[in-house]
């Protein structure tokens, strides 16, 4: 949990840092609730989350696949510092260009995001930060909450979330590394699915059972 709370502390550093540095200034009320929102979802994912999860995700055990890192640390680029940075240059110095109510139903989209996220996580004790297969932790498959609709209903929250971001910070312009993010963590999904569906024992036959991936009777 130590571990965790640092890795926690060191992420809120680099938002502040991509935000506030790029824009050049403090007096930027959407970054500022941005963060807001973050902790907020911190605080509950450490309330919410079973333990071992957390000590999971922040030190992954072994077996980690290497294809799933790259994919993840080159999406991660952009969706978190990629689009951050542009928004500070655009929305942090220019203001933003997209009216208020677009703000405010950004910030709605990136709230309900990040909530079914957080439901997938306290879903399943196995959302881990990498793909794995996590034999030490009594690994199978989970098809209950959010894992009855679609297979992987982390990514869709967050994935949805972040395309909502760049809105929410007054900057369509940060939209570009934003899809350029959410682009590789669709090609996680192929991905995972693949692996699972070969060393994941019932794997197969839950994708018969759901079909579908990000969404429900569309994809």
């Amino acid at each position: 949990m130590i571990r965790a709370a640092f890795a926690t502390i060191g992420f809120f550093v680099l938002l502040g840092a991509c935000l506030f540095l790029s824009a050049g200034r403090l007096a930027w009320p959407a970054a500022w609730a941005l963060l807001a929102v973050f902790g907020g979802f911190t605080l509950a994912a450490f309330a919410l989350v079973p333990e071992d999860l957390v000590r999971e995700r922040a030190a992954p055990g072994p077996g980690s696949d290497r294809r799933d890192m790259w994919l993840a640390s080159l999406g991660f680029l952009g969706l978190y510092p990629g689009s951050l940075l542009v928004a500070g240059l655009d929305a942090g110095r220019s203001g933003s260009s997209v009216p208020l109510v677009g703000q405010a139903a950004g910030f709605l989209v990136f709230v309900a995001g990040y909530g079914f996220a957080l439901w997938a996580m306290r879903t399943n004790r196995f959302f881990s930060t990498f793909v794995r297969i996590q034999e030490d932790r009594g690994h199978h498959v989970v098809s209950a909450g959010p894992y009855a609709w679609v297979r992987h209903p982390g990514y869709a929250g967050a994935l949805a979330a972040h395309l909502a971001l760049p809105f929410a910070l007054g900057s369509p312009w940060a939209l570009l590394p934003a899809s350029f993010g959410v682009a590789l963590f669709v090609l996680r999904t192929a991905h995972e699915d693949r692996l699972l569906s070969e060393q994941l024992p019932g794997y197969r036959e839950y994708q018969a059972r759901v079909p579908w991936r990000l969404l429900p009777r569309i994809w």
